[in-house]
């Protein structure tokens, strides 16, 4: 009478003696890619393409942000702006001709300056030009201390100063001279039916970009030619960073105090961040998509895994008839399946990162790619290998010998 039929499978000392090594299990998790080289990169393009995706749009928008952080560092986030509003009538208030002074004793308040639109002296290159085309240019009395207190910069010539501010001269904003053809001074052009003389033109101006588009005239000239009445309509002024919250709650008040309601503070910067917040909006879009190519391409390698499992299952019969446990095939095409993946992620973290950089490059912004989206760029591939290659290496391993050798 014959005794019972050994099972490998129940066998606790076999299971000891069976035990893979690390390598072992390696090797064998090669042995599929390697036999089939095209399929492996074309399965792990998709994860690639995922991940590339995601870290692009990541990298991109912390590029662009590490580019505003720098900006604002050097523009200062300290600029705040005072313009009328309404009255309760619903009409057009105005600033006090006093306004500068009063937002000057404020304390914490280290620069202040002002300009005022001037109504109807539209700017033209000549007189040829139609009065009907003044390329929506507009002329401002500055004050002299303006250019410091909005970080301006000029691109060429002089500022306004004492001298040049009591007669005909014009500093153009960078749109302004763009629009005029002005590109050197001592150009003259026309502010409404008198010519002046062009002593400088503005770099734009990032936090007051309405300036761009203006003709800027000192107070003295204008109260001279142009009829201004000394009250400005927009009044810049810096105060120290630990103060601009203070300073802001106090410029209403100070400015008219028996009307507060109708004085309007806003802070540039506030605009900036706004932009961003919406750019991250756009970003978290892109990431969606990016993420539906990552799913795209965990499909792809489950595909390839079951296919592998097919087309394998000789291979399969002849290794589980030698020996091999059900926990050596799961591991075998489990690992298949993550090297498939890890193949993809570190292509497409590549990828991702190269897009960056030659976006910032083109740009001019400071590539950042945090080095935490890198790694999680690649345990994301990591866990859809896993989870993609389990049924395949399930699968497998239940294959029962002579039925995988026989077909």
């Amino acid at each position: 009478m014959s005794g019972p039929r050994w099972n490998p499978e129940h066998n606790p000392d076999h299971d000891r003696r069976s035990r893979l090594l690390g390598r072992d299990i390696l090797r064998l998790g090669t042995t599929g890619l390697r036999a089939r080289p095209t399929r492996a990169v074309l399965s792990a393009l998709g994860i690639a393409i995922g991940i590339a995706a995601m870290i692009a749009v990541v990298g991109i928008s912390s590029s662009s942000q590490a580019k505003l952080q720098a900006q604002l560092a050097a523009l200062g986030t300290n600029l705040l702006t005072v313009e009328p509003g309404k009255n309760l009538f619903g009409e057009a208030a105005t600033l006090p001709a006093n306004t500068v002074g009063k937002v000057g004793l404020i304390d914490g308040v280290e620069q202040a300056g002002s300009a005022a639109a001037l109504d109807g002296v539209l700017v033209y290159r000549s007189s040829l030009i139609d009065r009907a085309s003044s390329g929506g240019l507009w002329t401002a009395a500055v004050s002299e201390g303006l250019l410091d207190v909005v970080g301006g910069r000029l691109a060429t010539g002089d500022w306004l100063n004492r001298a040049t501010g009591s007669y005909p001269a014009v500093v153009l904003g960078s749109k302004a001279a763009e629009r005029l053809g002005i590109t050197t001074v001592g150009s003259m052009v026309q502010l409404g039916d008198q010519y002046v003389t062009v002593v400088g033109i503005l770099d734009p101006l990032d936090l007051a970009p309405e300036l761009d588009t203006t003709a800027m005239i000192g107070e003295t000239v204008a109260a001279e030619r142009f009829g201004y009445d000394g009250e400005p309509t927009t009044v810049y002024e810096r105060s120290t960073d630990e103060r601009v919250e203070a300073v802001r709650e106090l410029l209403p008040r100070t400015v008219n105090p028996a009307a507060p309601e109708e004085v309007e503070v806003s802070r540039p910067s506030d605009a900036l961040a706004a932009k961003q917040a919406a750019d991250q909006a756009f970003t978290g879009l892109l990431l969606g998509l990016g993420s539906v190519a990552l799913l795209v391409g965990g499909i792809g390698v489950a595909n390839t895994m079951v296919i592998s499992v097919l087309e394998r299952r000789r291979e399969i019969g002849l290794r589980r008839a030698l020996g091999a446990t059900r926990g050596h095939i799961r591991s075998q095409f489990l690992t298949e399946a993550l090297l498939l993946s890890a193949l993809g992620g570190v292509a497409g973290a590549g990828l991702g990162t190269a897009v960056t950089s030659v976006v910032a490059a083109m740009n001019d912004w400071p590539t950042a790619v945090p080095p935490e989206v890198l790694l999680a760029g690649v345990g994301a591939t990591l866990v859809i290998g896993a989870i993609a290659g389990l049924y395949p290496a399930i699968r497998a391993a239940r294959t029962p010998p002579t039925s995988a050798l026989s077909g």
